[in-house]
């Protein structure tokens, strides 16, 4: 069958994600491996988002399938009062690498859902309503995560969306609210700016505070030295109860198992997804405490879903940690995230429209200007279809050129899986050069 063909059923037959309906014209990927993508004419794409910055160990790992068949040999699914070896494993397993004690998992089919259980188990936990997140976040699509999420994404369901949220800014040092002349300063402004709209809104009411282990799609907006723990010792001192979001910066993302270890602190809650089973399969989870668990011991937990713990998902994850820890991918984000950071200082000698790199491990963002003095996005944040033009021109130049990677407003992404090498680096780094160009012609 032609590729247009397969690409039209897609197209008639599907919907697509946060995207027009009309005018589409997505890759159609016929095969993958290692870090590349192949589409129906052999034409390959370098993957340099892990696609949602998820496919952490790279495309095609056959242990994986290997896992996921003998699984399957053995018993494909159960329901979720029931046990099983490997949902078992893997819970030790999660327990073992996690920081504190957070030795309990509840397992998701994603991200999102992992999130409505965190926030439903805290205000269970607490009795309280209140759930606090930052303005620049995103915590996936569903009601009660769209809402906790501060992305633009939610305005459209805003009105529908669940109460009692309440957002702050971000330390976001780059553009710092306060004027900031250091990242630590601005830290301390962000985290007194928080604290005083608790207390507005009564300390005694909040469930929980939510952040990112580190900043993913809202544009990789690192947390300062210090943040973290400010917030965590303030909530801890009001009986507010910490929410990691380690969706998209976990396993080995950042360098760490888990993002808020570079901070230092031991979260109450943890949500887990993407890189947990890189991809291959759908899984996620909600961590928690001993003591948050033991509330529950003579209470019935408020969460559940048909697929909880699926069997198959669990070996793909067991497999995939394998590999983290087999290969050494944790240190070998750390190593790749140095040199891409030396290879984007380099263009930036080059390019004036790159304003800022900010990047922890392989989770990396350059944001683009049109002048470095004043720090005029060459995209406005939020930015209506008529003002995409130079994301889109930026884009399909990528494309053209064979990468793969997200480019939202102003913010190009670098987060490309964890086994990449320096050669393919330099290959990804050649074509971002070509492409900002295109931002380089707004730049006065």
């Amino acid at each position: 069958m032609p590729t247009e063909s397969k690409k039209s059923d897609n197209l008639r037959h599907t919907l697509f994600s946060w995207s027009n309906q009309a005018g589409l014209n997505p890759i159609h990927v016929n095969r993958a491996n290692g870090v590349y993508l192949f589409d129906d004419q052999g034409k390959s794409y370098l993957d340099f988002s892990s696609q949602l910055m998820n496919v952490n160990i790279g495309h095609g790992r056959q242990e994986i399938t290997k896992a996921v068949v003998e699984q399957m040999n053995q018993v494909s699914y159960v329901y979720p009062g029931m046990t099983t070896e490997v949902r078992g494993q893997l819970g030790k397993r999660l327990a073992a690498i996690s920081p504190g004690n957070l030795n309990r998992t509840f397992f998701t089919l994603a991200g999102a859902d992992a999130i409505e259980s965190a926030i439903k188990l805290a205000r269970v936990v607490t009795g309280r309503p209140k759930i606090l997140t930052l303005y620049r976040s995103y915590h996936g699509g569903t009601y009660g995560a769209v809402s906790a999420g501060g992305d633009p994404r939610k305005l459209a369901v805003d009105r529908y969306g669940v109460p009692n949220i309440i957002h702050v800014e971000n330390p976001y040092f780059y553009r710092c609210p306060w004027n900031s002349v250091t990242a630590e300063e601005c830290a301390v402004s962000a985290f007194e700016h928080m604290a005083r709209v608790i207390q507005y809104e009564g300390p005694e009411n909040f469930a929980a505070v939510l952040l990112e282990g580190e900043s993913g799609s809202s544009g990789c907006i690192k947390f300062p030295a210090g943040y973290w723990k400010l917030v965590a010792d303030f909530a801890r001192k009001h009986g507010i109860l910490v929410i990691d979001d380690e969706v998209m910066s976990g396993f080995g993302r950042t360098g760490k198992w888990f993002a808020v270890e570079h901070h230092g602190v031991v979260p109450d809650i943890m949500c887990i997804a993407k890189g947990l089973t890189s991809g291959y399969l759908p899984l996620g989870g909600v961590m928690v405490t001993e003591e948050i668990a033991n509330y529950f011991d003579q209470r019935n937990i408020p969460v559940g879903l048909t697929y909880s713990a699926h069997p198959v998902s669990c070996a793909a994850a067991l497999a995939v940690l394998n590999i983290y820890q087999k290969e050494n991918l944790l240190e070998r984000a750390t190593e790749m995230g140095d040199y891409i950071e030396g290879k984007v200082a380099a263009l930036a000698a080059l390019h004036p429209s790159i304003g800022d790199f900010r990047n922890t491990g392989l989770l990396g963002c350059i944001e683009l200007v049109k002048n470095r003095d004043t720090k005029e996005p060459i995209t406005p944040w939020n930015a209506k279809p008529s003002e995409l033009a130079v994301t889109n021109k930026i884009s399909a130049k990528l494309r053209a050129l064979g990468m793969f990677t997200f480019v939202r407003w102003n913010y190009l992404f670098i987060a490309p899986p964890l086994i990449i090498t320096r050669e393919q680096i330099d290959q990804g780094m050649e074509i971002i050069s070509e492409a900002l160009k295109i931002a380089d012609e707004q730049c006065c």
